[in-house]
């Protein structure tokens, strides 16, 4: 069954399309995320679910319930949004149960409720607080505590641990986490940080223009991106590109020729080409032996990062990444052989960037 559907969608604004003939499904307990960079059309598409905006084409289909035209609060969701906006003058429970209070519910519901929440989110011992008194990880769980309490079937999360820092932001993400486990219920959440995206979401929806490039799972996102596009969005650092030439089963770029018959053509294409190879599936040492491609690179830059090191080096006159272990014994100015498993590659037409 789907929580949400949303029908060819378009949003303008003026003579500006934001949203073009959208289409998604999402699915009943689904946590979906939507992912792309700044203006790409995610929070726009999140606040045309929520009723934030008013839409040009298209339908909004929550539980059924076709929502296109309905005021925000007709609609059955529960948001979080980026910014905590919660009341400084009133208590954490104060926050908790307002819009339960303007909604007129019995008083002893809203008790049941908050309680069951602030035991949710471990916020009890802070009930009586107000928020200047909170941390910023404190402030975000009280924020998400007053969606909880709706009892609503749909949350959306409008990147809600971009104003946090690293470790809060990680400590969070665990908690939002056991949340959807804990409740079962369908959320939708925006954010541009991939780790986000591929640590919490069933599937992502990678957004550019207004568009979909791709709906799938974070390891078939990662492992077969549908386009240049993605491939080159997902991952950290991310993937390397060479430029070449596809002739039978040989990509030949700068000079190096590679088989790459055991990589899965989905037909048997020639002609210019991209090639894209993740620096984490580039071998090293007695690894780089067992490739089908293997060759020698210059070491030029080298960045300790703890569990890995980051190696920068030039292949066919391209820049390329190398990850290694992070105890790895290599410096600037070294002769390295890498290997190159074509198979565990990607590769992309060159004119439409569209996945072969």
């Amino acid at each position: 069954m789907h929580s949400v559907e949303i029908k060819s969608l378009d949003l303008s604004f003026g003579s500006v399309e934001v949203l073009k003939g959208l289409n998604l499904n999402i699915h009943d307990g689904e946590f979906l995320v939507l992912l792309g960079a700044s203006g790409c059309g995610k929070s726009t598409l999140l606040n045309c679910i929520a009723g934030l905006l008013e839409v040009t084409g298209g339908q909004i289909v929550i539980k059924d319930q076709n929502v296109t035209w309905k005021e925000p609060s007709e609609r059955g969701i529960g948001m979080v949004f980026q910014s905590y906006a919660l009341y400084p003058q009133m208590t954490v429970e104060g926050n908790l149960s307002f819009g339960l209070k303007n909604a007129r519910m019995p008083k002893d519901e809203i008790r049941k409720r908050v309680a069951r929440a602030a035991e949710i989110l471990q916020i009890e011992p802070l009930l009586k607080r107000k928020p200047g008194a909170l941390s910023g990880g404190q402030r975000q769980r009280v924020a998400i505590g007053r969606a909880l309490v709706r009892d609503v079937d749909v949350f959306l999360f409008d990147e809600p641990l971009s104003n946090l820092d690293a470790k809060l932001r990680a400590d969070l993400r665990v908690e939002i986490k056991r949340l959807h486990h804990q409740l079962g219920n369908t959320i939708i959440y925006v954010t541009h940080d991939q780790v986000e995206a591929m640590t919490l979401a069933d599937r992502i929806a990678i957004m550019k223009g207004g568009v979909i490039q791709q709906l799938a799972s974070p390891a078939e996102i990662y492992n077969r991106p549908t386009n240049r596009y993605v491939a080159d969005f997902i991952g950290s650092p991310s993937m390397n590109f060479l430029e070449g030439m596809l002739e039978g089963q040989t990509f030949t770029t700068g000079g190096i020729a590679m088989d790459v018959s055991s990589y899965p053509f989905a037909s048997a294409p020639s002609g210019k080409a991209t090639m894209g190879v993740r620096p984490e599936h580039v071998a090293t040492g007695a690894a780089a032996a067992e490739c089908p491609v293997q060759m020698q690179v210059h070491v030029e830059i080298v960045e300790p990062m703890g569990s890995d090191t980051l190696v920068w080096a030039e292949v066919a006159g391209t820049r390329f990444r190398i990850r290694m272990d992070g105890q790895s014994a290599v410096n600037d100015g070294d002769s390295l052989t890498i290997g190159i498993d074509p198979s565990k590659a990607s590769f992309f037409d060159a004119q439409s960037e569209l996945r072969l």
